[in-house]
């Protein structure tokens, strides 16, 4: 269950700061207007208030192992919102950076 609700503790913060990141790119630079930059500076305050949540107590860790879940998300992202084809690097580079997520989250600790 730990490992569960972290992973959608993961997705959570990820739709927050991407979703976020996204409405403000689009506010700025596809001239959308400053609802979109509101709209995407509270989603990026709302990811700060969801990276609390995880059950481990290490900000350093968190962040860390939360990069990988970004790199990740935002390739999807990019696919779902923008069409964006990855190609094998991408996908290859995205795994990667889950496998090491895993690791620096969910490793055994002996804690």
């Amino acid at each position: 269950m730990h490992v569960l609700r972290s992973a959608v503790l993961f997705v959570v913060a990820a739709l927050f700061e991407i979703g976020g990141a996204w409405l403000v790119w689009q506010g700025v630079r596809e001239h959308r207007g400053w609802l979109w930059i509101g709209g995407g500076v509270l989603a990026l305050g709302a990811y700060g208030f969801v990276a609390t949540l995880q059950p481990d107590a290490h900000f350093g860790r968190i962040l860390a192992a939360y990069g990988g879940v970004f790199v990740a998300g935002s390739i999807l992202w990019g696919m779902a919102a923008d069409g964006y084809r990855p190609d094998r690097w991408d996908v290859t580079g995205a795994l990667i950076c889950l496998a090491g997520m895993a690791v620096i989250m969910y490793a055994p600790r002996g804690q």
